[in-house]
């Protein structure tokens, strides 16, 4: 985590682990495709984006393998990973996070696994996160149009895509804002 309390990338690839094994067990190898495919939508291949491996939770505490039925135990790809109370504790953590602006790939990453598990945090927090991204946008909102207001005349098309910009931000926003009044 970086000193504002915002979390570094490699922290995206720990949100996206604990939170899908919040919404249920998964077996190891789907756990790891799973959280490969999310962030390589939003972002595209990403060396920032190499984490923590899933081993390194599991040596943390935050998840665990399912204790086999049985003698046999599963092949390490096969075996049921399940979060644990630590593990709710860092997803919380995770989820409350601040964000860092502007709004980059990386946050885009964050945003989209915070509303991804927006249902493991209690109301009252999702209506306070939803605040936030609201927050995140106007602070973008407000950078982009100083910059707007300084190059307005003879700007041409860096002008136009400024305003369109704007605009996309503006859309962002206002579905944060809905989204908090729905969560409160």
């Amino acid at each position: 985590m970086y000193k504002d309390n915002s979390l570094v990338p490699s922290e995206a690839v720990r949100l996206a682990a604990l939170g899908l094994l919040a919404k249920g067990p998964r077996a190891y190898a789907d756990l790891a495709r799973e959280i490969r495919h999310f962030a390589q939508r939003i972002v595209g291949p990403s060396l920032e984006l190499l984490g923590p491996s899933l081993e390194l939770l599991k040596v943390e505490g935050l998840i665990e393998a399912q204790p086999s039925k049985g003698s046999s135990k599963a092949p390490h790809d096969e075996q049921l990973m399940l979060l644990t109370e630590s593990g709710r504790a860092e997803l919380r953590r995770l989820m409350t996070a601040n964000l860092r602006g502007p709004m980059g790939e990386v946050n885009k990453l964050i945003i989209a696994l915070r509303l991804h598990f927006f249902e493991t945090l209690a109301p009252e927090e999702r209506r306070v996160q939803a605040e936030v991204l609201e927050e995140a946008c106007e602070r973008e909102l407000t950078r982009l149009l100083d910059l707007r207001s300084h190059h307005a005349e003879g700007g041409g098309l860096l002008v136009a895509w400024l305003d369109h910009e704007i605009t996309e931000i503006e859309r962002r926003r206002d579905w944060f804002k809905n989204l908090a009044a729905q969560a409160g």
